[in-house]
């Protein structure tokens, strides 16, 4: 006898789960329903500044995302759920159509923060989540003008590498005293800071946002930072975090994590046994990862479950983070922070303050914990590999190309 399985949200973690759940299910026993917000089918977010650049969006559409083929499969596009109701186990889209569920898996994402400033909502603001978010931006994007990223984050410098691919002249705002200061420490955000302002984007960090300021025609024309200096921005971007999508929890009687999101189990299980959450929305024992393989992780565990597998518990996920920015090189992993106590930080950089790398040791074991990389990540795959291990030689050996 075949079950009904709905899962709501067709983004990348999604599409994951049901791919995941059709490998894993030998036996055919789950007929799936995938309600998506958007009007397209999943696509690779990731990518969405090379659509800035002109790729044609279809191109980032994942592999069978239509599941044309599969007849156990059925795809509706532009389907919000708007309620859950677990005792008669429905969900009920914004057009009123509805499904029963024999298991429902929440992966609604996440949804842009804008903060709360005098102005945000003016014509001319934007944000930087979705393949419409960037067809906007395009469209409103005018070469040589002034431009203003509000966020010095990854999302952030993507978007102010496209507004630089654009022909725009963008400056990030960054309240933080370095960017990307979640994974870099601070020699590495002025490593990435140098580089990235050698590319054409100038990075204002350490001040906040004030206000948008409207010019004659009601649009964004400047934005006013915390400091009191005004910046020319044509098009102003926020980039400022993510929240998660938790607005079925309320309706639907589910719990919460403190700052938000389905709170979940280690094996993203909610308290209704039927019930599960996976990706941005998640707030697995109370955490929200907001990065795409902690979502996949949650995806795979998910799917063993449904199909008669306990699954492993997906807590404490691997964050390292290995990425080209504007063409800048940055990686960190572990403890890049050094917050272990009695850690050790090895750093060197090079004259030209165009590449760092940092090594965290345990200082009574000499364990590698963690470690930085800017401006070159050659030996990000062979550091990466020795976490957790005592170092093989000296520091400074495992650290080249990087010069002293």
């Amino acid at each position: 006898m075949r079950r009904m399985l709905v899962v709501v949200g067709h983004g990348m973690v999604g599409h994951r789960l049901v791919r995941e759940v059709r490998e894993r299910d030998r036996t055919d026993g789950w007929r799936v329903l995938l309600l998506a917000e958007e009007s397209r089918p999943a696509y690779d977010r990731i990518a969405l500044s090379s659509c800035a650049r002109g790729r044609d969006p279809g191109e980032l559409t994942l592999e069978g995302a239509a599941f044309t083929d599969d007849d156990r499969v059925r795809a509706r596009l532009s389907s919000p759920v708007v309620r859950v109701d677990r005792a008669a186990r429905t969900v009920v889209c914004a057009d009123g159509t509805g499904s029963r569920y024999d298991a429902l898996v929440l992966a609604t994402g996440a949804r842009p923060f804008v903060p709360p400033v005098p102005g945000a909502d003016l014509p001319g603001c934007h944000v930087y989540r979705t393949l419409d978010d960037v067809a906007s931006i395009r469209s409103r994007a005018r070469p040589g003008r002034p431009a203003v990223v509000v966020g010095g984050g990854l999302l952030g410098l993507e978007a102010a590498g496209a507004l630089a691919a654009l022909g725009m002249r963008p400056q990030v705002v960054e309240a933080a005293p370095w960017l990307m200061a979640v994974q870099l420490d601070e020699g590495g955000g002025a490593v990435l800071g140098r580089l990235v302002e050698e590319l054409g984007v100038r990075p204002r960090c350490g001040v906040g946002l004030r206000s948008v300021d409207a010019g004659p025609d009601g649009r964004a024309a400047s934005v006013t930072l915390a400091d009191g200096e005004v910046l020319e921005a044509a098009l102003v971007v926020f980039s400022t975090g993510v929240r998660p999508r938790d607005e079925l929890a309320a309706d639907a009687g589910l719990p919460t994590g403190e700052r938000g999101g389905f709170l979940v189990d280690s094996r993203c299980r909610t308290p209704d046994p039927r019930v599960w959450a996976v990706g941005d929305c998640a707030a697995v024992e109370g955490r929200c990862h907001g990065l795409v393989a902690p979502g996949y992780r949650m995806a795979e565990t998910v799917a063993r479950q449904l199909c008669g597998d306990p699954g492993e518990p997906c807590a404490d996920p691997d964050l390292s983070t290995r990425l080209k920015l504007l063409g800048v090189e940055v990686g960190s992993f572990g403890d890049a922070q050094a917050r272990t106590e009695g850690a050790l930080e090895f750093m060197r950089s090079d004259r030209g303050g165009t590449r760092y790398a940092k090594l965290v040791l345990d200082g009574a074991t000499g364990v590698l914990l963690g470690g930085v990389l800017a401006g070159d990540t050659a030996a990000y795959a062979a550091l990466h590999a020795l976490l957790g291990s005592p170092l093989p030689g000296p520091p400074h050996l495992l650290l080249d190309p990087v010069s002293p």
